[in-house]
């Protein structure tokens, strides 16, 4: 119950939060931008380049849902930084506390009101997903799921990721570090890059990151759902899933391992 409420207040706060309002308003012009560029291919459609404007339209969505699944990134991170660091800036945490509340209840409860608020953002990614590819009368065979699973642990991980580095640094820092980490991940997914590393360090790096790995990274997930041609077995999806929620879980008991051994006061 104290988790629950803890939650449900955290999740309310985001919604007076102006940082997490613009990453939000810029998911709409995403959204927007993305929906100009369907209907500008689909006006331009004639039946002899009705192949070629399919092939850019979908690159286009393509572009668009890495744009917004990225945004996630950031905002998953911000909102788990913003959720603690908040308290406590404000000093609330010590009335909080004064209650019989445990430091893990506390940390779990906001971790908990982040990702209800990751959910309702991957809700949004779908119906964006779904509503651009039918505007571009195109048919979309991905399984619904997997649209929601696949985002909604990435976003696990970076929250966790985080809670922790919020633990020890300014949120100003930790969203610097959590760009950082962005950026290279995107720079390592890339067939390009992956060739050029060892096959020795390899396994090391997917285990040290696994959204560099090829299920569980942006860009490969994305031109998976875009193609829907390759077909994974359940049990490649079952394993993929359950080690980003493993990762996720071993950075959040870190964060509450550190927690609990921090000072409560203002910075």
């Amino acid at each position: 119950m104290k988790v629950r409420t803890i939650a449900l207040n955290t999740f309310g706060t985001f919604l007076h939060n102006k940082v997490i309002v613009v990453l939000c308003l810029l998911f709409v012009c995403s959204f927007l931008m993305g929906l100009y560029s369907v209907l500008s291919f689909k006006s331009m459609t004639t039946p002899s380049n009705a192949q070629q404007m399919q092939s850019l339209m979908l690159d286009d969505v393509g572009k668009t849902m890495f744009l917004l699944s990225g945004l996630g990134s950031l905002l998953a991170a911000w909102a788990a930084a913003a959720a603690v660091a908040d308290e406590m800036k404000s000093g609330t945490i010590l009335a909080v506390m004064a209650r019989p509340l445990r430091r893990w209840q506390f940390l779990t409860g906001k971790y908990l009101g982040v990702l209800m608020l990751m959910s309702v953002y991957a809700l949004g990614m779908l119906g964006v997903m779904f509503l651009l590819t039918w505007l571009g009368g195109q048919p979309f065979r991905t399984p619904w799921w997997v649209l929601l699973a696949y985002p909604l642990v990435r976003y696990a991980i970076w929250a966790a990721i985080s809670i922790f580095l919020v633990t020890l640094l300014n949120p100003a820092v930790v969203m610097g570090m959590v760009a950082v980490l962005l950026a290279l991940i995107q720079l390592l997914v890339t067939a390009s890059a992956l060739s050029d590393i060892p096959s020795w360090f390899r396994l090391p790096l997917h285990l040290a990151l696994p959204l560099t790995t090829v299920v569980l990274s942006e860009t490969r997930f994305l031109t998976m759902t875009r193609a829907s041609l390759e077909r994974y077995p359940w049990t490649d999806h079952v394993a993929a899933l359950a080690y980003g929620l493993d990762y996720a879980l071993v950075w959040f008991l870190l964060a509450v391992a550190m927690f609990h051994y921090r000072s409560l006061s203002r910075d």
